[in-house]
């Protein structure tokens, strides 16, 4: 087990490294600057097309609210708990300035990424709407770069079992075991059921879950998370300024925190902003491709409100209860420093309020998740394979939930990047597709849409 962390671990420095940070900053950077800063400046718009579209208009198989749902089921899980947490505990406070810098520029990477998923989706043997990195870079690249599409298929297929699945059952297992008691073994078993009965149904079910169970988790989490802010509102202000300062100056050693190198900062900010939202991860296009939508910038801009509502609302009120409550010089890291961070200013209550919160948050994610793996393996198998990986999906919950988390949490953070790398290719070499899409869109009164699908080969 020690070799097979060291290797990880090498091949994590090195996918994690410098070059990705450049290129997830900067092809979002480039992407937001080609729109005008569109997505930052229409996040109005983009909330009047999400109540819209509570009701599905076009072809696909979910609303196109249900399919932000779906989106958000699969990127709200320990990301915003666990790994907002784990950011601060390695990097210092100013990681949290770098998750925000990742999702101000990951809301132009979500909208082309969706823009090109309903733009370049297919119909499959099914009948059902396939979509995301895989397809836009097959119909929109061309067979050359086939191979492409082919290999974010096998990463995503592969990395659904870290990100979407063995972090999320091992949160679950951990924080229960923690706060109640509960074994792990009964908790994974607990959640194989639970994730059996929704999966079995297809993206259908799993969106009706989804549209149901995420807006009320989230605005739960947001008011408890909103109410701890309020009882520490004395050190929001010196709060911001540690973010604010440690984003560009190393953190000094304090109270149980070890310091931090700007670099660090920097790195586990942008490694947990990514893993949070997943702008860029080309995992969220999957579940827009199959929208009821009218076209491909409608979606685009539903779409690009996951990474906003992620990071700028959910991650924010996270770190900041962390920082404002001191927490973060307490020498906890991950779930367990989110749940000091509540428990010290909601006495008795706060601490079970992150345990409850995080197993809706993971296992929803779970369902989310199961959807992006089965499409890289249909990508990859044909629709056979459909039944035997939600099976085989299943199945893993159970090792995931007794499973080291140390380890885990390494692997899903390599195959994200790895993940990462095609999607980002496509979508720079897209790019003049999504502006030309967007000008033509915004210059009609967004009446010019129709809905994109190419058919099935």
């Amino acid at each position: 087990m020690e070799a097979l962390n060291s290797i990880v671990g090498a091949i994590n420095g090195v996918v994690w490294g410098p070059l990705m940070l450049v290129l997830i900053l900067g092809v979002g950077f480039f992407l937001q600057v080609g729109l005008k800063f569109m997505p930052i400046l229409r996040v109005g718009t983009g909330f009047k097309l999400l109540f819209a579209g509570r009701e599905g208009q076009g072809d696909g198989q979910i609303s196109p609210f249900n399919a932000l749902m779906t989106s958000l089921s699969a990127t709200i899980g320990t990301g915003n708990i666990a790994g907002v947490a784990t950011a601060v505990f390695l990097g210092g406070p100013g990681a949290l300035f770098w998750m925000w810098m990742t999702a101000l520029v990951g809301m132009a990477t979500k909208y082309a990424e969706a823009v090109l998923a309903v733009k370049y989706r297919e119909r499959d043997e099914l009948g059902n709407f396939v979509g995301g990195p895989m397809y836009y870079i097959k119909n929109g690249l061309g067979a050359k770069w086939a191979w492409l599409g082919g290999a974010f298929a096998l990463f995503g297929a592969i990395a659904a079992f870290g990100i979407g699945n063995g972090v999320q059952a091992n949160g679950v297992a951990q924080v229960l075991d923690s706060n109640f008691g509960i074994n792990t073994s009964v908790t994974g078993i607990v959640l194989m059921v639970l994730t059996a009965g929704v999966i079995l149904g297809g993206i259908t079910r799993i969106g009706a879950v989804a549209g149901k169970l995420v807006p009320f988790m989230a605005i739960a989490y947001i008011l408890a998370g909103l109410l701890v802010l309020l009882i520490n509102i004395g050190a929001i202000g010196d709060a911001l300024g540690l973010v604010f300062t440690y984003a560009f100056t190393p953190s000094a050693a304090e109270g149980g925190f070890a310091g931090a190198a700007v670099w660090a900062a920097i790195r586990f900010g942008v490694a947990r902003g990514v893993f949070s939202n997943e702008a860029g991860l080309g995992s969220a296009p999957i579940a827009h491709a199959a929208a009821e939508t009218k076209g491909p910038v409608n979606q685009g801009l539903i779409a690009m409100l996951g990474t906003f509502i992620d990071t700028i609302i959910v991650c924010s009120i996270t770190g900041l209860a962390i920082i404002s409550s001191g927490a973060w010089t307490s020498g906890e890291s991950g779930a367990a420093l989110t749940r000091l961070a509540f428990e010290t200013s909601l006495p008795g209550f706060g601490g079970h309020l992150i345990a409850i919160a995080l197993s809706i948050f993971a296992f929803t994610t779970i369902l989310g998740w199961s959807f992006y793996g089965e499409k890289c393996v249909e990508f990859l198998l044909g629709v056979k394979s459909l039944m035997p990986y939600r099976v085989l999906w299943i199945i893993a919950i159970y090792f995931g939930a007794t499973a080291d988390l140390g380890f885990v949490w390494l692997l899903a953070d390599t195959l994200n990047a790895m993940m990462a790398i095609p999607n980002l290719i496509a979508l720079a070499l897209l790019s003049p597709i999504v502006f030309k899409l967007t000008k033509e869109f915004f210059a009609s009164g967004g009446q010019s849409e129709e809905p994109g699908s190419t058919p099935a080969e």
